[in-house]
């Protein structure tokens, strides 16, 4: 017997995928994913002083994310993202982890995303509809029909997919430029009731605090094609250029945005669920154009198709990638045989954010109070992996044998730090309650015992599956020998 082993090609070991995203393709993605209109009310209805901590979010946690980013993609070129950032720099079980809180966010915040969809979808169909969006037979077929063609179009491929994704992010400038447009005219025409003392802290911030960590959930996405890096066209000179304009894009919508939706309607009057299109339906009544309404409400449902689909489809990645290292079940990884997609995993997301919406359905309790706890808890779970992300950046930097990459060790440790220290910040600012919360004691409880219970289950698949892992290596390497 030899003992010479012949080299085994492990990229042609693994499943291929279509590199089918360009730079304009990225774009689009960015804006659609990073500028979500459905956040919006949430924030606006805290006043002025949001304004503020808008631009403090977009400098200490938006640009420093766009340069990690940058260069973990360049470092570490390949698909899983925030998966393989955190597995290559701190060990598996991190990585795992990190990809799990991104996942399962995701499996939250698309049934939130559906029923957004549903509620802004019935303006579409004119004056005296809007009821429908009560109704649960209609909201659930609806949901339920929105979400298998975000599945359908998906598996075909992001070929196909891409599509929806550029088609919502086209829908989310003109949505936008519509409602900050309207509030240019209402302003010139009648002024604004706005005073420099809105902008200011209120005497009890409490209600605010909550309000930062929901913005550094708005501002997240710059990281999701990087999740799909195998999918990317020439991604280490694509990538940078893509993540700078949708960061400067989406910088200027939400800020703009904000300011008009709080020009437009009182700040305690702002619906959580409904505030968008609530804004430019008050406006476009005193500008005499109430015809807009139903043209806006359908650029905005295709917006936030759009973000549904790059948020399915994009998160999909990470259990795919897992069941690649089988740390989940190893079906996860598998391809389409015609279309070359991660169809298992994408199935899978899409049947667990089917039975959260159904619950969400038959779930007792407010539904904007139930809307909040779900984002809030989101927040969190979405946050998690950018503590990896910004702490990779560090030890990146102050490794002793430091080798430049895209920047240069004193940029890595300015975003690092940075952004470490805002992401901390923004997932203890969001076990704050919002003003939308009624009983403080069953937020905090679902807060801290959610956040305990997904990091827990995270490590139960880690190490049960982690181990068969360990088994099949080395029943592998006995064999080679």
């Amino acid at each position: 017997m030899s003992s010479e082993v012949m080299p085994i090609s492990v990229e042609s070991a693994q499943p291929h995928l279509k590199r089918v995203l360009g730079r304009r393709d990225l774009v689009l993605l960015f804006v659609v994913a990073v500028f979500n209109l459905n956040v919006l009310p949430s924030i606006a209805a805290n006043g002025g002083v949001t304004i503020w901590l808008w631009l403090i979010s977009l400098v200490l946690f938006f640009w420093p994310q766009g340069i990690a980013v940058i260069e973990l993609a360049h470092r570490y070129p390949g698909e899983g993202g925030v998966y393989l950032w955190a597995k290559e720099i701190f060990g598996d079980f991190h990585g795992f982890l990190s990809g799990w809180c991104y996942w399962t966010n995701n499996m939250m915040y698309v049934p939130t995303v559906m029923l957004y969809f549903v509620g802004v979808s019935v303006f579409v169909l004119g004056p005296g509809h809007e009821g429908l969006a009560d109704n649960r037979t209609f909201a659930l077929a609806a949901s339920v029909v929105l979400l298998g063609l975000l599945v359908v179009l998906n598996v075909v491929g992001l070929g196909v997919g891409k599509w929806l994704n550029n088609i919502g992010g086209i829908g989310t400038f003109v949505a936008a430029f519509l409602l900050m447009g309207l509030g240019v005219i209402v302003c010139a025409k009648f002024g604004t009731s706005m005073h420099w003392n809105d902008f200011k802290i209120p005497a009890n911030p409490r209600f605010v605090l909550n309000s930062f960590g929901v913005i550094c959930f708005g501002l997240v996405g710059l990281e999701l094609a990087s999740i799909m890096g195998d999918e990317i066209e020439n991604p280490r000179k694509t990538l940078p250029g893509a993540v700078a304009l949708g960061g400067l894009l989406s910088g200027f919508l939400y800020i703009g945005a904000t300011l008009t939706l709080l020009v437009a309607v009182d700040k305690g009057s702002i619906s959580v669920l409904q505030g968008i299109v609530q804004a430019v339906s008050h406006m476009a009544g005193r500008v005499g154009v109430v015809w807009i309404i139903a043209p806006f409400a359908f650029l905005l449902s295709l917006s936030i198709a759009g973000i549904g689909s790059a948020w399915l489809g994009g998160s999909a990645r990470i259990p795919f990638v897992a069941g690649l290292d089988s740390y989940m079940p190893e079906w996860l990884g598998k391809i389409h045989p015609t279309y070359a997609t991660p169809y298992a995993a994408l199935i899978v997301h899409a049947s667990v954010s089917l039975i959260l919406v159904i619950v969400n359905f038959v779930a007792t309790g407010g539904v904007q109070e139930s809307f909040q706890s779900l984002l809030s808890l989101a927040v969190v779970l979405q946050l998690i992996p950018f503590l990896y992300m910004f702490g990779g950046l560090l030890k990146i930097a102050f490794d002793e044998g430091f080798v430049r990459g895209h920047y240069a060790r004193g940029t890595l440790i300015f975003a690092g730090v940075s952004g470490l220290v805002t992401t901390i910040l923004g997932i203890a600012l969001a076990f704050f309650p919002a003003q939308q919360i009624k009983s403080i004691a069953r937020y905090e409880i679902w807060m801290f015992g959610g956040t305990i219970f997904f990091i827990g289950l995270a490590a139960f698949f880690f190490f049960i599956y982690g181990s068969r892992k360990a088994a099949r290596k080395l029943a592998a390497g006995t064999t080679a020998i």
